[in-house]
């Protein structure tokens, strides 16, 4: 296996003996790893970090072998790869800052959240006082309590008279009121 000669000024391979592109499926892996010294420095020219532009290499050859079928023959190989290489690059900056470093654990020891059961206790007994709640009440307090219809809405909706959406409303307010232990309104 010989070592891909340095790119011309155009910034091409100026390998005489063998287009830059793949003729034929059968070269692909020999083509590919004949170009790693090339992608290495590319790599390296990015992250200036060994360690970083070698897991930039082999991160590009794992995605360049993964869609291996994408690749059309006869086209620019080395660019191909170059531009795999580009792009995940740009990506891990992009990931990298939206990261936060803490390698002593003083932010996430910062980030508190205050406990949610109390609320979840409170739904769950919500949920139970809205099923004892005859249908008609419940659907006239949902249309106007948790979907924001105003009563004229609700009214035509449900098919009923003005007064008797205003009047569900109030019952189901009330049992619900009664079932939480909470004050009741006077509507």
């Amino acid at each position: 296996m010989s070592l891909p000669s340095a790119p011309s000024e155009d910034g091409h391979d100026t390998e005489s003996a063998a287009p830059d592109g793949i003729l034929d499926r059968a070269n692909w892996r020999e083509a590919v790893t004949t170009r790693i010294p090339s992608l290495r420095a590319f790599a390296w020219s990015l992250s200036r970090n060994g360690a970083d532009a070698d897991d930039l290499v082999q991160e590009t050859l794992t995605k360049a072998w993964t869609y291996r079928d994408r690749f059309e023959p006869g086209t620019n190989l080395r660019a191909w790869l170059f531009t795999i290489l580009r792009n995940s690059w740009y990506s891990s900056v992009a990931k990298r800052s939206r990261e936060v470093a803490d390698e002593d654990g003083h932010h996430a020891a910062r980030m508190t959240a205050e406990g949610n059961q109390e609320w979840s206790v409170e739904l769950g007994a919500l949920k139970v006082a809205l099923d004892d709640l005859p249908p008609e009440h419940r659907e006239a307090i949902v249309m106007v309590g948790a979907a924001g219809l105003s009563y004229e809405e609700a009214a035509e909706i449900a098919g009923c008279a003005l007064g008797t959406i205003k009047s569900r409303v109030n019952r189901a307010r009330n049992r619900l009121a009664e079932a939480m232990d909470m004050p009741r309104g006077m509507d």
